[in-house]
């Protein structure tokens, strides 16, 4: 059995997130701010507009933990937490911060889970936008 090493998410990948998702929300003129984990959920980089809202920042960070602990864009996950839905108790259920509100987003190398990035500030469909974006940019 061969096993192949995943390059790990880097401080030089985690600024290029960044500065790309900064770039496409201030093309929107949008404030906003944005958190990259690594796979383990540790933080690697962060960035908050001097203007986006104090709470983005927050919201940013656990719209990328949430991304990164379910593997999934948090745009995918908003309807599975409403009432009637099958996560509905699980915002509650752990205590864990997570965050059911697009702008959340997993980063993967080589179909290997390695980060997640997320964005706060802008609207939810705009957040998500930017950080589909930067993930472009570290292709």
């Amino acid at each position: 059995m061969s096993t192949t090493a995943v390059t790990p998410l880097t401080s030089a990948d985690a600024e290029a997130l960044i500065a790309a998702a900064r770039a496409a929300a201030e093309g929107a003129g949008i404030p906003v701010s944005v958190t990259v984990l690594d796979a383990g959920g540790h933080l690697l980089a962060f960035r908050r507009d001097e203007t986006a809202v104090l709470i983005s920042g927050e919201t940013s960070t656990r719209k990328a933990y949430t991304a990164l602990q379910l593997n999934s864009p948090t745009a995918d996950l908003v309807d599975l937490v409403k009432p009637d839905g099958p996560f509905h108790s699980l915002p509650t259920a752990l205590d864990k911060p997570l965050l059911f509100i697009a702008g959340g987003l997993p980063i993967h190398r080589d179909g290997h889970l390695i980060g997640a990035i997320g964005i706060g500030g802008g609207a939810p469909e705009q957040d998500h936008s930017f950080a589909t974006t930067a993930l472009k940019k570290l292709s």
